[in-house]
């Protein structure tokens, strides 16, 4: 498309319009890239110590702007305050700690007969972030911060609903002095702006979250130009409670597993797989931990919970869950807004819709399970393999289970999924290569390898 075009952002507490944001065109595209890769060039040979420097201004900077950060995802997100100020937070961290890397960013010297042989990592150029909704900020931060510690360009796409917190980064980064053109925010619609950024010969690499369908039709796109990807996609992640576990912290915990962002997060532990001896117990415990969560205005500070993101995704939840299905359920406000309840299904088959596919809202299933071995087939009896989590008191059995489930990202006695120091990926459809900890920065780097001879 080359034609002007406006995208309107609502507050899904309310369902007001906030803002209405000039779409990015593919000639924007094409001239985004033009800049990018001028950009690109001077960051590439500045002195590493210099672009390390400007990283961590730019982070600085950032920690100034937090509150204004968090109430701008607040409105145009949905998100609680309290998650929207970790999120705002999140994206300073990861700048420190990917300016960290900056000048440990090494080769290596190879062993070899009749001379020396080394290598060396090189940016990859630009690199095109195409982040989601649900976590606007901290997502796009993942792609952007280590691709330019890594001395490469940055065109970011952030999602159709949730453009304002990348569009104000931007303004951020030429505060804390970034060279102009280095990173871009262009919002835009996916089959326009995103379809555009992907098939451009000028952008080396596509860092993209969301859903596997929209992944591998990106995958297949990049495919056909031999262009890298990163791939976050879906998720169906277990929550394995064996009878051994503290079923009082497991029970306790639970909750916000899968409500944490209105269920709208692709680690959710949606799957919750409790040992038969200890459900009776386990579901004594769960039923009054759904009633307390507080849903409701994400502005206040004592809410846990809000809206999902649009009339869509509400549709899309309710979906799964019919009016007379069996299970606990939480309240949620009436009027507008896109609300739905806290909700934990029980006495589905193991193979229902609810109990596979991801919902990407509020939405949990409790399925029953007799021993370890029992657990793992149910815990891998999905198509994703992004989180989970086991609880048990049993070290060994913490280790077994760890390595027999097939998911990228696990917590023992925990529902912790992410940190910036370590990697964060998935198996099978939940996605394709790491993101985060100590190697991430070598994701946005070619290897070139130099020998040199040493012989008369």
């Amino acid at each position: 498309m080359t034609s002007a075009y406006e995208l309107q952002v609502l507050n899904p507490a309310t369902e007001e319009v906030i803002a209405t944001v000039q779409g990015a065109t593919s000639a924007d595209v094409d001239a985004a890239v033009v800049r990018a890769r001028s950009a690109q060039r001077g960051w590439a040979a500045a002195a590493p110590a210099d672009r390390a420097r400007l990283l961590r201004r730019f982070a600085a900077v950032v920690d100034e702007h937090v509150e204004e950060l968090a109430q701008l995802e607040v409105r145009e997100a949905g998100h609680t305050i309290g998650n929207a100020r970790w999120e705002a937070g999140n994206v300073r961290d990861l700048l420190d700690f990917s300016a960290g890397g900056v000048e440990r960013l090494s080769g290596r010297q190879i062993p070899v007969a009749g001379g020396l042989d080394i290598t060396l990592l090189e940016p990859l150029g630009v690199i095109g972030v195409i982040a989601p909704w649900n976590f606007p900020m901290p997502i796009a931060a993942w792609g952007t911060a280590p691709a330019l510690a890594a001395g490469n360009a940055v065109i970011l796409k952030p999602a159709e609903t949730t453009p304002l917190t990348a569009l104000r980064l931007a303004e951020l980064a030429l505060e804390a002095g970034l060279p102009e053109g280095l990173f871009q925010v262009l919002p835009g619609a996916g089959a326009v702006a995103g379809d555009a950024l992907v098939e451009h010969p000028g952008v080396a690499k596509i860092v993209f979250t969301g859903s596997t369908r929209a992944g591998k039709q990106i995958m297949a796109k990049c495919a056909d130009r031999v262009k890298r990807v990163t791939l976050e996609l879906g998720g169906k992640s277990p929550n394995i409670v064996f009878a051994d576990a503290d079923i009082e912290a497991a029970a306790l915990a639970t909750p916000m597993s899968f409500l944490d962002n209105s269920g709208q997060d692709c680690c959710a532990r949606t799957r919750i797989l409790v040992q038969r001896s200890a459900y009776d117990r386990f579901m004594e415990l769960l039923a009054p931990a759904i009633a307390e969560i507080v849903v409701g205005d994400p502005a206040d500070e004592k809410t846990r919970m809000g809206p999902l993101i649009s009339r869509v995704q509400l549709d899309r939840v309710r979906s799964y869950v019919p009016d007379d299905a069996p299970g606990l359920r939480g309240s949620a406000p009436d009027g507008p807004g896109f609300w739905f309840p806290p909700t934990v299904l029980i006495g589905l088959d193991a193979d229902a819709p609810a109990a596979v596919e991801e919902v990407f809202g509020p939405v949990a299933v409790v399925l029953p399970f007799e021993d370890e071995e029992d657990a793992v087939r149910l815990a891998n009896a999905t198509e994703y393999g992004l989180s989970g989590s086991i609880w048990t008191r049993d070290i060994g059995r913490a280790l077994r289970v760890s390595r027999a489930v097939a998911a990228g990202n696990l917590s023992v006695n925990s529902h912790s999924s992410v940190r910036y120091s370590t990697p964060f990926g998935g198996y099978k459809q939940s996605g394709l290569g790491r993101e985060l900890g100590p190697d991430a920065l070598t994701a946005f780097t070619e290897t070139k390898n130099v020998f040199i001879s040493t012989e008369a």
